[in-house]
């Protein structure tokens, strides 16, 4: 004898849309923003019971009772709940429950995050703190499983490492709902066993295999990279990269972070070649605690890619339904209709949007920007915040770049080049001055040097190289233990004293970044967490932030988010030249490569 069904959720929902019990909530006089049909419709109510929607029609009446509440929608648009489908926490700077605290308030009920960067610190037990956190909190937080730590084995060394046991352990919590972004492309198109077992265990587990191809390359390896499993990709930069990935049946993910600009050239493929966009989605990826307070979230994305021509309703399609669906969660959220979880938006104008009342499983979270419920609160293991371990304190000389040359030359030389606004750096080749045998920073030329701090087991190892982009035009030094992926300690200066400073510094306060110039320390945010993460909230954060941002124009750096682009330059997946742990990576060979040519 089979099991009996519940099917007392659907009565529940049968029994209030016919008006034989009364909804919880009804909301009245809206205009339903339909994104399944691409409609805006007028004078729309609906009624709620159980968190969930039970009737979206012309007339409620029949659905309250005399307990039910009425939210007077007065002409407003009624929008499912904007979801971000691509995104990582720790790149706020902040921890789950304080960026739910910034971002539900803007309108953003539900968010895909890959913790990839704490999972590179600590690994599974990394993992399993942020989603304990995510699955307390009032919004949905789904978490995608690290697939990538390290990154690029072989080119830099991680606190920990993930492989397909960890993978095929995770895909059985709840709160996973998919594999993080295969980085490692050249493994997969090369039929890496590591990286193909973590994709067939999460396709095994009927979950959602994220993607990560940061090659200017369509050619045999973006094929091979697609046929490995790969089903959406947010590392496209222009309107090329948009057109192969949804021809070739994955979602091409639009970014528009606090330094990724990537919508403007992709969003094209929409506007001007007339593809399907129902194959788009909008996300962050990296959004900072400054531009969360300041700017806004999914709102800011949605307001931007309006101005780029999308209409209100594609775009708003772009960040619920094509979200929910590309993630198999279509029968639960992404759009206003019954059985769904009530995430319902009130706004007076979509193409400026800013939220009035925001609405989760049917509880009215924040009214006017004021939060009406309490948040979680959360208590961190001392080894989540004792994660910066430096062998001995840093000396100047640590941070010499020798030439082999004892006299005075101009020597050819690799030279990281920051490109403003993108993930992707250039390989430059510069000509560098040589004086007794020490190759000299060079303001002039734009040419500051970078180093690489072990900071997760205390080796001691200082890797050191020259990077151009950053326009310095004083003497200081800028040290972050925000370092993608491994999260090492990356420091950027133009004096070697100023380096050293800034690196014991940011040991002694436990993680952070910090702002050194002519030996005194002009800004700092604390990041104690996992040296990723503050326990304050976001304005705090930002205002924290913005001390090292003021840091950086007082050394004459004009960079959008300057400390992002920092924050990049160890990340040894992405082309063309990254700084590790190991040495100076040419990420189009894969390699490790000299600093002197």
């Amino acid at each position: 004898m089979s099991a009996k069904i519940d099917i007392s959720y659907r009565t529940t929902l049968i029994d209030v849309a016919m008006g034989r019990k009364p909804a919880d909530i009804v909301i009245r006089n809206g205009q339903w923003v339909s994104v399944q049909s691409a409609e805006i419709i007028p004078n729309t109510d609906i009624a709620v019971v159980d968190g969930h929607i039970a009737y979206v029609g012309e007339d409620v009446t029949h659905c309250i009772g005399k307990d039910t509440q009425i939210i007077n929608a007065d002409g407003r648009f009624l929008v499912p709940g904007l979801l971000d489908g691509h995104m990582h926490i720790e790149s706020g700077m902040l921890t789950v429950t304080e960026f739910v605290r910034a971002v539900a308030p803007l309108g953003s009920t539900g968010l895909f995050v890959d913790p990839h960067e704490i999972a590179n610190i600590f690994g599974l037990e990394g993992v399993k703190l942020m989603l304990d956190e995510a699955l307390r909190q009032p919004i949905h937080v789904w978490v995608q499983m690290p697939s990538c730590v390290p990154s690029a084995p072989g080119l830099e060394t991680t606190g920990a490492e993930i492989g397909p046991d960890e993978v095929t352990e995770a895909m059985t919590w709840e709160g996973i709902i998919g594999l993080g972004e295969m980085m490692n492309f050249p493994g997969v198109f090369n039929s890496d066993e590591k990286m193909l077992a973590e994709m067939t265990a999460t396709h095994m587990a009927g979950k959602v295999i994220g993607g990560h191809y940061a090659s200017e390359d369509l050619g045999l390896p973006f094929h091979g990279y697609v046929a490995g499993g790969a089903e959406d990709d947010h590392e496209g930069t222009n309107l090329e990269d948009a057109v192969a990935r949804v021809r070739q049946g994955m979602k091409a993910m639009l970014r528009f972070g606090s330094a990724w600009f990537d919508v403007e050239r992709q969003v094209k493929a929409i506007t001007e070649k007339g593809l399907d966009p129902r194959h788009f989605i909008l996300c962050t990826d990296d959004s900072h605690a400054e531009t969360l307070t300041t700017e806004g979230h999914m709102d800011r994305v949605l307001r931007h890619a309006i101005v780029q021509g999308l209409e209100p309703i594609t775009a708003i399609q772009m960040m619920t339904l094509n979200t929910a669906e590309h993630f198999g969660l279509a029968r639960k959220l992404g759009m206003i209709a019954p059985g769904r979880w009530a995430d319902i938006v009130l706004v007076k104008d979509l193409r400026e949007f800013h939220a009035d009342i925001v609405i989760v499983k049917g509880e009215v979270i924040v009214e006017g920007g004021e939060w009406k419920i309490d948040l979680p609160e959360v208590n961190y293991p001392d080894w989540a915040t004792n994660s910066v371990n430096l062998q001995k304190p840093l000396k100047a000389d640590d941070f010499v770049l020798l030439s082999e040359d004892e006299d005075s030359n101009e020597i050819l030389a690799n030279v990281i080049g920051v490109i403003e606004n993108q993930a992707p750096t250039k390989h430059l080749h510069m000509s560098v001055t040589s004086h007794n045998g020490e190759l000299q920073i060079n303001n002039n030329q734009d040419i500051a040097k970078v180093a690489l701090v072990e900071r997760h087991k205390g080796t001691g190892g200082v890797t050191v190289g020259l990077v151009s982009g950053f326009g310095f035009t004083e003497n200081c030094a800028f040290a972050s233990t925000v370092a993608h992926d491994c999260h090492h300690m990356i420091v950027v200066g133009t004096d070697e004293a100023d380096m050293a400073k800034a690196t014991n510094h940011l040991a002694h306060s436990g993680g952070g970044q910090v702002a050194v110039k002519g030996g005194k320390v002009i800004g700092q945010v604390d990041l104690q967490i996992a040296g990723l993460m503050s326990n304050k909230r976001a304005e705090v954060v930002a205002q924290e932030t913005a001390t090292v941002l003021d840091g950086f124009r007082a050394c004459g750096c004009m960079l959008n988010n300057p400390n992002m682009q920092l924050s990049l330059l160890a990340l040894v997946v992405i082309p063309e030249l990254r700084i590790s742990d190991l040495g100076l990576v040419d990420v189009n060979k894969f390699e490790i490569i000299s600093v002197l040519e």
